[in-house]
């Protein structure tokens, strides 16, 4: 098969070390966060057996935090190629490999043991060399400061927005969402206008408190719009939600990095795929379908959201403009 599936951590890391394992001439990794002890034992193993190996990490979020620096200064002290990503990002959120130039791996997860083990998480493997080529394309491009213009995948900065609005409006029957945020005032129209068409929407999302501060009111506005239309919202009940995945009618399939936020479309390097391959879509309908029975809705109501945020140390209730009333209020005529 030309393409094929992972599901964390359903399938575990173990498909992506056979393939670092199975490296024979080079590997090109570009990842947000790099910092799980196998996949760095595995890629130190290769470049020790001569595989020329070539790594590109984020440098650091938004907010400062780095969290590569322990994983970069291992990498280098094996001897191997480390670069900060393309600075002409805000932030490179891309998780991709490319094994012998002949396989690519295209990911929501990062290279972090929380995303192997407890995250709900996807990967497409694609052999096809289209595909692959133009994720070498887009490493080297970032690696040498370059341009560089998408053709067959779906990138950020460039046709993500395009894209991924395109294959919402195509949609017919059903649409199934999971992805952290929901932010984008054209993700959300779109998703609007097909729930007027008829299209039967599920979407899976984190809860309020799990946003950032900053970006609390257009994620929980973007949700309650959803909701507001009759479009049902849930959140996973024991795995954390980590994947960026749509899957519509049954038959196509958007996996990647793109979280549903201007911030992914605007700013950030991201890289997605679209796929149609009955074995890929197949698993993923019935994954979400698992998901979704072994989830709860969200309560998107001030109550709700109060319990939620209140619960979790009050941030972004005061954005909000969500206050419990004081028990000692006297009533009126009291």
């Amino acid at each position: 098969m030309s393409r094929s599936l992972i599901v964390l951590p359903d399938d575990s890391v173990q498909p992506i070390l056979d393939a670092i394992d199975g490296a024979t001439k080079s590997l090109r990794i570009k990842m947000f966060i790099f910092t799980d002890p196998s996949l760095l034992d595995a890629v130190i193993a290769a470049h020790r057996r001569g595989v020329n190996v070539r790594v590109m990490l984020n440098p650091k979020r938004r907010s400062g935090v780095s969290e590569n620096d322990e994983s970069r200064s291992k990498l280098e002290a094996a001897g191997i190629e480390v670069r900060d990503s393309n600075p002409v990002f805000d932030l490179t959120h891309e998780k991709s490999m490319v094994v012998d130039d002949k396989t690519a791996f295209v990911k929501s997860l990062n290279w972090q043991t929380k995303n192997l083990t407890g995250t709900r998480d996807y990967a497409i493997i694609t052999r096809h060399a289209h595909e692959v080529e133009e994720v070498i394309n887009g490493f080297e491009a970032d690696w040498s400061r370059q341009d560089f213009a998408s053709r067959h995948l779906i990138w950020c900065r460039g046709n993500g927005r395009e894209r991924i609005t395109q294959f919402i409006n195509q949609a017919k029957h059903s649409l199934w969402l999971q992805n952290e945020r929901y932010q984008d005032q054209m993700m959300i129209e779109c998703l609007v206008r097909a729930k007027e068409r008829g299209v039967k929407i599920h979407v899976m999302a984190r809860p309020p408190h799990t946003l950032k501060k900053d970006k609390l009111i257009e994620g929980v506005g973007g949700l309650r719009i959803l909701s507001d239309i009759g479009i049902k919202i849930r959140k996973l009940k024991k795995l954390k939600l980590h994947a960026k995945m749509l899957l519509a009618d049954g038959e196509r399939a958007i996996i990647g990095s793109i979280n549903l936020a201007p911030g992914s479309f605007d700013s950030r390097r991201e890289l997605a795929i679209e796929v149609d391959d009955k074995h890929i879509v197949d698993r993923l309908y019935q994954v979400v379908k698992r998901d979704w029975k072994n989830s709860h809705p969200l309560d998107l109501t001030d109550e709700g959201l109060l319990a939620d945020l209140k619960k979790h140390g009050g941030k972004g209730l005061e954005e909000l403009g969500l206050e419990e009333e004081p028990d000692d209020i006297p009533l009126p005529g009291a």
